[in-house]
């Protein structure tokens, strides 16, 4: 039987590389799986939403396997599964779904209503669910046939890797929260956060075809990356307020749409080292976005906030919102996590066809060992612009 090790969370800021079991057919419950797979991992990604959990705001127990953003090669399929085949280069969505319920048909793989007995939600190391996080060697798929994004043809696929392996999440993540914004040809759009999420965003808001796209950030070297790819940006340590900054590149106070890719851990605006008020993005948004105007909120907010600064109130995920005063601009705001299924295929069929050749250059990924793991985390916590890749195999290294 083959080895397997992963990236293992023993508590706030402390992570672990350790050896796991090889993984079975079964999910979390026991329940045998033959319409599951086995899969080889190729990439997996260190997401945003991973600091949330390395920070302690997002309730997880200690020796849960992290990792949500997984693209790998089919090892061994349950006799249940027909359409993929031992020897495919898949990438898996972040949302575990069983393609059977009604919010699955209706392509709502966000909040699939069987995966996950305590709400209609899952995902793979999130405990949401129970599901083994994909910072691993290998991993178990479950509902494969209905999971898993075939790549047509896996050379191609492996000389595009380091854009495929954002299907997962970020890049659908980014594309919801601009379709969900209303975001089209000539949109104005002010993203918050320079993120891995944000620049996705804002590669998402260039391919649907936005005029100006504007994107928030404290973290200098973000803004720096960003501002070299060709986007607006604006500091949000400066005293000047946002709505100020966006006029003077804009010309005008407000957007048609905003992007919230930032979520709980959010800072004040005006000054460098600010305290955190996870509301401020919103209430941000509220003001800046235009009268009839659109928010999409991919990032992620949470009812048990156990790490959360200050107040009971925050520890229970409950934000003061100034939404009296946004009331009168009719706003429509669209929150939760992406479906990813509803977008990946399409992204896929842009990046090998080269509709986003600038996607590499905002994202600015670095592929580690699972070995550097644990330091790429404290890393990315420290405000790096780049994206890291972990290349469990070596598989990544071997195709360049």
């Amino acid at each position: 039987m083959a080895s397997n090790r992963g990236v293992v969370y023993m508590g706030p800021w402390k992570l672990e590389v350790q050896n796991l079991d090889f993984p079975k057919l079964v999910d979390p419950r026991g329940n045998k799986c033959d319409h599951g797979v086995i899969l080889k991992i190729v990439t997996t990604n260190i997401c945003g939403s991973d600091q949330h959990i390395y920070h302690g705001r997002f309730a997880a127990p200690q020796g849960m396997v992290l990792g949500h953003e997984m693209t790998g090669e089919v090892i061994e399929a349950g006799r249940d599964v027909q359409f993929i085949k031992q020897g495919d280069l898949c990438s898996v969505p972040f949302n575990v779904s069983c393609g059977r319920c009604r919010n699955c048909k209706e392509r709502h793989t966000d909040v699939c209503m069987n995966v996950n007995p305590e709400v209609d939600c899952g995902a793979y190391g999130f405990n949401l669910g129970g599901w083994q996080g994909g910072q691993t060697e290998y991993l178990m798929v479950p509902y494969a046939d209905w999971n898993l994004l075939k790549f047509p043809d896996k050379d191609q696929a492996m000389a595009k890797i380091r854009d495929l392996t954002l299907l997962s999440d970020i890049l659908p993540t980014g594309f919801h929260g601009c379709v969900s914004a209303g975001c089209k040809s000539g949109s104005t759009i002010y993203i918050a956060g320079a993120g891995p999420v944000g620049r996705c965003a804002a590669a998402a808001a260039r391919l649907l075809g936005a005029s100006c796209i504007i994107v928030g950030d404290r973290n200098q070297a973000r803004l720096d990356l960003v501002k070299s790819a060709g986007y607006e940006v604006v500091n949000t340590t400066l005293e000047t307020p946002v709505a100020d900054q966006i006029e003077a590149i804009l010309g005008d106070r407000e957007v048609d749409c905003g992007v919230d890719a930032v979520g709980l851990e959010a800072h004040g605006h005006g000054e460098e080292d600010g305290e955190e008020h996870s509301e401020i993005v919103l209430n941000t948004l509220f003001e800046v976005v235009r009268a009839g105007g659109a928010m999409g909120i991919p990032g992620i907010y949470t009812n048990a906030d156990p790490g959360a600064p200050k107040t009971d109130m925050a520890k229970k995920g409950q934000l003061p919102l100034a939404f009296s005063k946004a009331w009168i601009k009719s706003p429509q705001l669209t929150g939760g996590q992406a479906p990813i299924m509803k977008y990946n295929r399409d992204l896929m069929m842009a990046i090998l066809w080269d509709r986003m050749p600038y996607l590499g250059e905002v994202i600015n990924t670095e592929v580690i060992s699972l070995d550097q793991a644990p330091d790429a985390y404290r890393i990315f916590s420290d405000g790096s612009p780049k994206k890291f890749v972990i290349d469990p195999h070596g598989s990544v290294k071997q195709a360049a």
